[in-house]
């Protein structure tokens, strides 16, 4: 078959001639160059037996992350005693976390059961932002909450004058709408790179760190591009949390009643955990990478913030939180009735 013009994505033009026995590759000709239409996720490599028990244990995690998190947005909308702003924004991390997961959880749980898995080129760019676009909402996210805590404690006369359900709606639609623009920068650069080597991904979604490494064009300006971005969603919230936990930890201590004290730090201390894990993973994997660093790890920390955490959220919240005990035997006995 004779060389036709190649349909575009971005600025990579590809063509396609006859395919090779694994039908992942198109050739241009003049170039002389071997480009990848497809890749090929490896997933979690090992005997069918260990990719069995992998795959039941991923896929009890991810019923319960869609049904503990759906239980989550299910009680926040339903419940009176929940219609506050930290129970909002926590509604809406139960729905990015839904999101996330389903990004994630599915195909990796192809790989399993197929022993890895083709992507197309599209598809993998697909993946990669809408998942990026999840994490960078959740750092945004994480950081109103901080500030909702700080306003909450240091600013109490003014909660409600200050935190109104118009101004919750109006920060958590900023969150969503700056993750899908930031991230869209990165996707015009990477939809511009070519890949003209290995198609073969070892790991279980595409991340850009290994399309980075499969890539045969310059990506200085997609690094540069990506530290800026890292500046923005990463840095800056985490900045954020920082000061407003430092003026909470400062307003706390000059409570002078230890009962007082322990009831201000309970309201952050679920918010607390979820922020520590989920940035000790995403600055493990993304702002200290590292060479030396084995590609079973990073897929154990990418495991972290895309499978784990999602599942746990729903856990912190509820189990440390009183009125979503009261909510749950609510909604139980109203359906007992």
């Amino acid at each position: 078959m004779d060389t036709t013009d190649g349909e575009k994505f971005g600025r990579v033009v590809f063509a396609f001639p006859t395919q090779n026995k694994s039908g992942l590759f198109s050739v241009d000709q003049g170039n002389n160059l071997t480009v990848v239409t497809e890749f090929f996720l490896l997933g979690f490599q090992g005997s069918q037996y260990v990719r069995s028990l992998l795959f039941c244990l991923f896929l009890v995690i991810y019923c319960g992350t869609i049904c503990g998190n759906f239980l989550i947005i299910t009680l926040v909308s339903t419940s009176k005693i929940l219609h506050t702003p930290m129970y909002f924004f926590i509604s809406q991390l139960s729905v990015n976390d839904i999101l996330l997961t389903t990004y994630i959880s599915p195909n990796m749980l192809q790989t399993l059961l197929n022993n890895g898995v083709t992507i197309t080129l599209a598809g993998c760019i697909s993946q990669f932002y809408f998942f990026s676009t999840s994490e960078a909402f959740e750092c945004f996210l994480l950081a109103v909450m901080s500030y909702d805590r700080y306003v909450a404690i240091c600013n109490p006369l003014h909660y409600t004058s200050i935190m109104t359900s118009d101004h919750c709606i109006q920060l958590s639609t900023t969150c969503w709408l700056v993750g899908f623009s930031i991230i869209f920068i990165d996707i015009l650069t990477i939809s511009k790179l070519m890949f003209c080597g290995s198609n073969i991904i070892d790991h279980f979604f595409c991340d850009l760190l290994p399309l980075q490494e499969i890539s045969c064009s310059d990506i200085l300006i997609l690094r540069l591009e990506f530290f800026f971005l890292s500046i923005i969603s990463v840095i800056i919230p985490t900045i954020v949390i920082v000061l407003s936990y430092a003026k909470i930890i400062v307003a706390v201590l000059m409570i002078p009643s230890s009962t007082g004290r322990q009831k201000a730090f309970s309201t952050c201390s679920s918010h607390l955990i979820v922020v520590s894990i989920f940035y000790w993973t995403m600055f493990s994997v993304y702002v200290f990478p590292t060479k030396v660093k084995s590609m079973n790890i990073s897929k154990i920390l990418s495991l972290l913030y895309t499978v784990f955490t999602p599942f746990i959220n729903p856990i912190i919240y509820s189990l440390r939180n009183k009125y979503f005990r009261k909510a749950v035997n609510k909604l139980i006995k109203k359906h007992k009735t």
